[in-house]
């Protein structure tokens, strides 16, 4: 299987795709083996600061000799050029905060998978016009799981997660789940500022598990 459909089936497997930025390497490289550690195979690292692709290649590193099996792609991607410096250190795959056509050329050129964020059938439609298969639903708690029921039939051959407020709720993710969403990207609910702060990778991985479980227990 090409790495591209192998993401496209691992991220609705996994039902969850935690996703975090920190300024420091050391931090960043913990919170990935905590995550690891919990049973998570596809990230996100959200390009978010100036330190996010020096981060980014350490984490790359780390993930080719000590994280086996562990998919490592980009978020907050926002242009062709930004898309392509990930890509020459090594993500997996792109992930963009809005509908970015230069960065789904750059994807296609490269065979590899971008997920845009979409807020309206419309931007929805260009996305699927210009190959997506899967979709970001952003910002989910705005978009809520009542626009997810009302649009789903209207794209039967796409997968969509929301990302943005979901919280670490089993009401909350079983929303969305039967709503038709396939996964949902976890940030700041899950990986919290404090627990980032005080480097409390144990929690991470605690947190994590749970939101793994919860997933587990309301996937239709």
């Amino acid at each position: 299987m090409e790495k591209k459909a192998e993401i496209m089936s691992l991220i609705p497997q996994q039902g969850i795709l935690p996703l975090y930025f920190y300024k420091d390497t050391a931090v960043s490289v913990g919170v990935l083996k905590a995550l690891y550690d919990a049973g998570i195979r596809a990230v996100e690292y959200t390009n978010r600061g100036e330190a996010a692709l020096t981060n980014f290649k350490e984490m790359r590193k780390i993930c080719d000799t000590e994280l086996k099996g562990m998919y490592l792609g980009i978020g907050t991607i926002k242009n062709g050029g930004m898309a392509q410096q990930f890509i020459d250190a090594g993500t997996d795959y792109l992930i963009c905060p809005g509908l970015v056509e230069s960065v789904a050329e750059v994807a296609d050129k490269n065979n590899m998978l971008w997920v845009p964020g979409c807020m309206t059938p419309s931007e929805i439609i260009k996305a699927e016009s210009l190959g997506a298969k899967m979709i970001k639903l952003f910002p989910g708690n705005i978009l809520g799981p009542g626009f997810m029921s009302a649009i789903k039939e209207l794209f039967p051959n796409l997968y969509f997660m929301p990302t943005g407020g979901v919280e670490l709720d089993k009401d909350n993710i079983a929303g969305w789940f039967k709503a038709g969403v396939c996964a949902v990207g976890m940030g700041s609910k899950l990986i919290t500022k404090q627990l980032l702060e005080a480097k409390d990778y144990a929690q991470i991985t605690a947190a994590t598990r749970q939101a793994l479980d919860i997933v587990k227990s309301v996937k239709p």
